[in-house]
């Protein structure tokens, strides 16, 4: 099977998370809420010119900064990724930090809309940029258990 290209994986990812942001921006007026599983999940339009999950309020300039170098560094260091998870990861990274970036560039604040609740419990409303950092997070977490072998692979 013939292997997908990185960057085209990047891109595609960014774009999806535009797309979805465009959509929240035109449909959801600020701060309004969709449910889409009551007591759950909702698409809920927030801005946030911080860090995650608002920590960091009004610094854009800063992460803007901040994800430049990020993103500098890991194409300087893409070598040293090694392995499936690695690899993933480092692909689900950079999308991420272009996804948020271009918010930050573009809106002087990064678009939310992912809204999830259980109970009493409120989660930090998150967007599709933010899901590929985590879940690059949790990659390279678990790439941390493999053997070296493994991560040659």
């Amino acid at each position: 099977m013939k292997r997908f290209s990185p960057w085209g994986v990047i891109l595609i990812l960014a774009m999806l998370d535009q797309f979805t942001k465009i959509l929240v921006l035109r449909f959801i007026p600020f701060q309004e809420s969709i449910p889409v599983i009551p007591n759950f999940f909702s698409l809920t339009h927030v801005y946030n010119t911080g860090a995650a999950f608002g920590m960091l309020h009004d610094s854009n300039l800063f992460f803007v900064l901040l994800a430049t170098l990020a993103f500098v560094a890991l194409i300087v260091m893409r070598k040293h990724f090694q392995g499936g998870l690695m690899q993933t990861g480092w692909i689900l990274l950079l999308a991420g930090i272009i996804g948020n970036v271009t918010d930050r560039l573009r809106l002087g604040h990064v678009v939310d809309f992912l809204d999830f609740q259980f109970g009493s419990y409120h989660w930090p409303s998150f967007n599709v940029a933010d899901s590929c950092i985590c879940i690059a997070a949790t990659l390279f977490l678990l790439s941390s258990f493999q053997s070296p072998s493994k991560l040659a692979l």
